[in-house]
């Protein structure tokens, strides 16, 4: 009698082919699914047995379009939290560190996450830097030469998103369209990643014609469906979970051109709300049935990468499976990864799995070449002597990334800016690589912190030194130790530390566990808000005011930076 590894007896199981839930047994054998049904005629015998009546089963979770630097942890303690919350295959896209390190950044998060709780796929960094040279300073680039070594690697499987949209609109032979032109003819059949906030009409059907297939950014019902209209897949992110567009989807049967993503997700909402698994619970709450929210987050991010093997319960599939305790709360009682049991209910998720001593080459410990700054640094000459000039100002609004220009008076004193009596914050960006020490200097006002200082090397995509302050003691203090600590997150107030974590790791990442990382982000959470910041999510609000490929008045260490129009420019309206 044939003995196989594993039988899964008398659960509810969910059948993506049909988007139904119907009793089955599984069986299962070296790491794969042999048969769904009614396992009682097969004669077989099995290595382990377990019981599921009353449970019900899924496939396991994937996640597509991710970075795992934003949850500021090594991909093995990412995959060690994230198991325990159903998610069994991600593609992340280590943009983040490729910034950093370039080729060698790609190189040493694929080296760390060998041996991880999930299975980790690459999607090649396409946009390093996210715009030009001659808009923000980066540790490394990615080029032609750097994406033919990455694509040799079987766990590359995609393009990561292309941001710079602009020049594919509105460029000829740039940088992007050789890189696009060069992965379509190396390798036609991989997916291209796309980021195309704002692209619309002409715009859209040059980026399609380009071979861009996909979108992640924030969307409106407009957009939706402009989008699905030519041919483009959707990759929602939970700030596109909103009650229009779950209506909209539901109401047009749009679950094949979507698929469930996190993008980014903090270390404490990781920690306290849940992965890819909370925004199936979100969407359902929204009105989407469980089976398509489910199918969206198994079935078409599988086939969206071509990962055939995966993403159903299905005979030949890997044996990736999720026992949920209660279907309507969709709570995870046990997850099976490769046919064998890594998550249990009532055991804690695991983020302590052993990792080497240095997972990173020590010379990641040591990326910022940047040497103290001082209150001088934060002056800003004036183009009077005296009086008030018009002055840009970045405008933060809660439940966005985006920000607004305002134009305001702001006076002058001794020849300087006199933004200290101002109502507005300095913000600042200090080139950290040790090119040129250039820094940014501007202003910015809203829902951003009203008093004392902050300051990060966590700043999107390029991570120099991002930084912004009510008074020159504050920003000082809270940059150097920054310097100090060789990367962190910091808040300052009457020269007091109120809360950090240190990112010695390229000046992004924890060498923590995620637990220990989403305690020490809300704690500096809670610090922004003490402050006064009141955005939905302080710290990623904060760190992409450096990202100029999202809109509008954006700042890095080359200065202000205008999305739509794609130009520095001037922190003084009147030229000098």
């Amino acid at each position: 009698m044939e003995t196989m590894d594993l039988l899964i007896q008398g659960g509810q199981v969910f059948n993506s082919y049909r988007k139904r839930f119907g009793a089955a047994d599984i069986v299962i054998d070296a790491g794969r699914i042999v048969f769904v049904g009614d396992a009682g005629p097969l004669g077989l015998e099995y290595r382990h047995t377990v019981a599921a009546a009353g449970k019900t089963i899924v496939p396991g979770l994937i996640d597509i379009h991710m970075h795992i630097e934003s949850s500021m942890a090594t991909p093995r303690a990412f995959a060690a939290a994230i198991i325990g919350h159903g998610v069994t295959t991600i593609v992340a896209e280590p943009h983040e560190m490729a910034n950093v390190f370039g080729l060698a950044g790609v190189r040493a998060m694929l080296a760390a996450g060998k041996g991880a709780a999930v299975d980790i796929f690459c999607a090649a960094p396409s946009s390093v830097p996210s715009t030009a040279p001659e808009f923000e300073t980066t540790g490394g680039t990615i080029g032609q030469t750097e994406l033919a070594e990455l694509l040799a690697d079987e766990r590359v499987i995609c393009l990561g998103e292309v941001m710079n949209c602009y020049d594919i609109i509105h460029g000829t032979e740039t940088k992007t369209q050789r890189l696009l032109e060069f992965f379509r003819k190396n390798r036609p059949g991989l997916p291209i990643e796309g980021h195309c906030a704002k692209v619309a009409g002409m715009g859209l059907a040059k980026v399609l014609a380009a071979g861009v297939g996909s979108d992640h950014t924030q969307q409106t019902v407009a957009s939706l469906a402009e989008k699905i209209a030519a041919g483009m897949f959707i990759e929602i992110q939970e700030k596109s979970l909103t009650p229009e567009i779950v209506t909209y989807l539901v109401a047009n049967q749009l679950y094949e051109h979507i698929a469930l993503v996190t993008d980014d997700v903090m270390a404490d909402k990781l920690v306290r709300e849940g992965h890819l698994d909370r925004l199936i619970r979100k969407a359902v709450a929204l009105g989407m049935p469980l089976e398509e929210a489910l199918y969206c987050a198994t079935y078409t991010p599988a086939r969206r990468m071509n990962r055939n093997d995966r993403g159903s319960i299905a005979p030949g599939k890997i044996a990736d499976l999720v026992i949920l305790a209660d279907r309507e709360t969709f709570t995870i009682e046990s997850v099976y990864k490769n046919g064998v049991a890594v998550y249990g209910a009532g055991d804690p998720i695991r983020t302590a799995v052993p990792e080497p001593p240095a997972p990173f080459p020590e010379s990641f410990y040591r990326s910022i070449r940047r040497g103290p700054i001082s209150a001088a640094d934060l002056r800003i000459p004036a183009p009077s002597a005296a009086g008030t000039v018009s002055c840009r100002v970045i405008g933060v609004r809660d439940g966005t990334t985006a920000t607004d220009e305002i134009i305001a008076a702001v006076g002058v004193r001794d020849g300087y800016l006199d933004w200290e009596h101002s109502p507005y914050c300095l913000i600042a960006v200090f080139e950290r690589y040790g090119k040129d020490n250039a820094i940014g200097l501007g202003l910015v006002t809203g829902d951003t912190i009203q008093r004392g200082a902050v300051a990060t090397s966590y700043a999107h995509d390029h991570h120099n030194i991002l930084a912004v302050g009510q008074n020159p003691a504050d920003l000082v203090r809270a940059v150097n130790a920054v310097i100090g600590s060789q990367g962190g997150y910091y808040a300052v107030e009457d020269g007091r530390v109120l809360a950090g974590i240190e990112l010695p790791i390229g000046g992004i990442l924890s060498g923590k566990d995620m637990e220990s990382i989403g305690r020490e982000l809300a704690a500096v959470t809670a610090a922004l808000r003490h402050l006064g910041y009141r955005h939905v999510n302080p710290v990623m609000s904060l760190s992409t005011n450096s990202l100029p490929v999202s809109p509008l008045l954006k700042i890095t260490d080359r200065g202000l930076i205008r999305f739509d129009q794609r130009k520095l420019v001037n922190l003084f309206v009147e030229e000098f």
